[in-house]
């Protein structure tokens, strides 16, 4: 799921919220006013329950945020790119690019967000049932520490991509040094859980009528069977690229365009006539960057002619570069640790070919099945 809203930059890391945040925002303040707080045995006026209740929603969300700022800043110092945190209606998620580079870094940054919920949940468990401050004060802390700790241990089940599935995963590939193997472990429990999930939220609804639990465990249990899917179909994606290198796949002698070229000529010349996603813009004899054709078309038809192609370029910098003896899964890493879908491939100091995320899918394809 993607950031509806957002928040900012902490530690340089962006920061949103979905949608789907608001709506579980508003249950929880409806939950804690309405049941949790005023059966704690306080006597309080309902207004001052909600605001208990809207305080330490926003509290809790701020601890999910310190979990996965642990997994992103852990991330960041094993040199994994960070490509946000989002915050979603189960918690929240830290979205990295490319490929772990090793199980050791894996499970680092698996462990560091269950560290802190654990200071988080130890901190306020402690300070509320040893420092008294005030009857407002004291069950917001206790909730947000059991809260805390109830997540912890949820979140610690041995089921990807919960963090206790993604620690089973990189310690069965220390030991056993086989990552596909390792993911296909994990993602089996993870479907495992998910099913079990499902089941047990739908049961809960028919025979308890318990609304709300059961149809909490029902949501999550379709988040892990559908995140645990996707990650075994990529795992599969990879195993369908072993022994493959750029030149099997990549297009060789890719059709090139003039930096001096406007859009109109571009269209005219070109595009017409041999159509592909991006080209190779060549200037003084050197490739200087990528033209995205959709940018092409989509820039207004009265400006084509003045339009300069520069304008739908993207910079060279900004582009993987390959060797024709690299192999297809290191491509697949450089794409993944980019926005970019095209490699330029080069032999030397010669372009010979680009090699696309497509490229790679067909492969995959093929090869996996």
């Amino acid at each position: 799921m993607k950031s509806t809203f957002r928040l900012g930059r902490i530690a340089g890391i962006d920061v949103g919220v979905n949608w789907s945040w608001i709506v579980i925002f508003g249950v929880l303040v409806w939950v804690l006013s309405q049941r949790v707080f005023p059966d704690g045995g306080s006597t309080l006026s309902q207004n001052t329950y909600i605001a208990m209740a809207a305080v330490a929603a926003i509290l809790f969300f701020v601890s999910l945020l310190a979990h996965e700022l642990g997994h992103a800043l852990v991330a960041r110092r094993e040199g994994m790119q960070i490509e946000g945190i989002t915050l979603l209606f189960f918690g929240g998620v830290a979205k990295f690019r490319g490929l772990w580079p090793s199980a050791g870094a894996e499970f680092r940054v698996a462990a560091a967000g269950p560290l802190v919920s654990l200071a988080i949940a130890g901190g306020l468990i402690a300070f509320s049932e040893f420092v008294a401050v005030r009857p407002e004060v004291d069950p917001v802390l206790w909730w947000l520490g059991i809260i805390n700790l109830f997540l912890l241990v949820f979140n610690l089940l041995p089921a990807y991509p919960l963090d206790g599935g993604r620690i089973l995963r990189s310690t069965l590939w220390y030991f056993k040094g086989d990552f596909p193997w390792s993911t296909r472990i994990a993602t089996t429990i993870g479907k495992g859980f998910g099913v079990l999930m499902i089941a047990g939220g739908a049961a809960m609804f028919a025979i308890q009528r318990d609304g709300f639990s059961g149809i909490w465990l029902v949501v999550i249990g379709f988040f892990l069977l559908q995140a645990a899917t996707a990650e075994a179909r990529h795992g599969t994606a990879r195993r369908g690229l072993t022994g493959l290198q750029v030149r099997n796949l990549m297009t060789p002698n890719p059709v090139s365009v003039d930096s001096s070229s406007t859009i109109g000529e571009f269209m005219e010349n070109i595009a017409w006539g041999r159509r592909f996603a991006t080209y190779p813009v060549i200037e003084c004899g050197s490739v200087i960057g990528l033209l995205v054709l959709q940018c092409a078309q989509q820039a207004p038809r009265q400006e084509w002619d003045s339009r300069s192609i520069l304008s739908c370029m993207i910079p060279r910098e900004n582009v993987p570069i390959l060797s024709e003896t690299d192999t297809a899964d290191s491509a697949l890493q450089k794409l993944a640790a980019t926005r970019v879908d095209c490699c330029l491939v080069f032999a030397g100091d010669e372009l010979v070919g680009l090699v696309s995320i497509s490229d790679l899918a067909k492969a995959a394809r093929s090869g996996g099945a």
